[in-house]
């Protein structure tokens, strides 16, 4: 194995922050939902409590393991060369191609290595990553041929569980589960109670939810796009350069399902929810190595 450069973000203080501030923003949301919503008085005596827990937790649960994944998973990192590799042949006029096409390989300068199709440099991980779609500092991680899967887990479970949660602060305001407290229940548009730190609660949860609801739903459209169409964010914005200045974009298409497979793996669509290997991505990143297939 080649050496192992600065380590994947480990000195992002941005990405740290936003880390910290994820398990924070979870840990708060599922506080206020056990402890000001389905503890009080109109939850409590009722079966809808320990139902919303378990399933509100569970959410949480499949959040917290998919964001773990995203964080710690290899983003598809090419290798560095254990030793320094002669770029002389590329610099040359009259560059060598073996029968096998290695057109769309390229050398990355900060990394001095070869990098194959699709690969982008990240100045943050300082590594070039296998179909780069950007760096997230929210998983302190680049998203990347390895690792999507996961990240569009995590931006699926966050809005899930953004949506339940507003819909249990939406429903206990609206419509009480236990009238018996008339002087429990009035006040602020039917809320739940009189008491100010519950309520105050409540409105920052919502907030909250509301926030990071519309964030999350803007990029896991964003993701699902990008995968049906093929298209890397940098790729996108490379082909509209293109087609601005008139050059030829060579793009084949694939049929949908077959590039979402390719993130999510090949097992069953079931499989595509839970942060596991079920079976091996379709593209077969790792089959390669740092070094094309020149001829030289």
């Amino acid at each position: 194995m080649g050496a192992a450069g600065p380590g994947r973000c480990g000195r992002d203080p941005c990405g740290a922050l936003c880390l910290v501030l994820t398990y924070l923003s979870v840990g708060y949301a599922d506080y206020v939902i056990l402890t000001h919503i389905l503890l009080q008085p109109g939850f409590r005596g009722s079966l809808w409590c320990p139902f919303h827990a378990v399933m509100f937790n569970l959410i949480v649960l499949l959040l917290l393991a998919c964001h773990t994944r995203a964080v710690f998973a290899d983003p598809g990192m090419v290798p560095l060369p254990d030793t320094a590799i002669d770029f002389s042949d590329l610099r040359s006029n009259t560059p060598h191609k073996s029968e096998r096409s290695n057109e769309d390989w390229t050398v990355c300068n900060r990394c001095e290595t070869y990098r194959p199709p699709r690969a982008h440099h990240c100045r943050i991980c300082h590594r070039c990553v296998r179909r780069m779609d950007h760096h997230c500092p929210w998983i302190n991680n680049c998203v990347g041929e390895l690792n999507q899967k996961y990240f569009i887990q995590f931006l699926f479970y966050t809005g899930l569980a953004s949506l339940y949660a507003m819909g249990l602060v939406l429903t206990t305001w609206l419509w009480p589960v236990d009238r018996s407290f008339p002087g429990k229940m009035e006040g602020v548009a039917g809320g739940v109670s009189n008491n100010h730190v519950q309520m105050a609660h409540c409105i920052v949860l919502l907030v909250e939810s509301i926030l990071f609801g519309v964030f999350v739903t803007v990029i896991f459209y964003d993701q699902v796009v990008s995968i049906i169409t093929d298209e890397t964010p940098i790729e996108q914005l490379r082909n509209r350069l293109l087609k601005e200045a008139r050059r030829e974009v060579a793009h084949t298409r694939k049929p949908k399902i077959a590039l979402l497979r390719e993130v999510f793996g090949r097992g069953f669509v079931m499989c595509w929810f839970f942060p596991c290997n079920c079976s091996p991505p379709s593209g077969g990143a790792p089959a390669y190595s740092y070094l094309p297939n020149y001829d030289v």
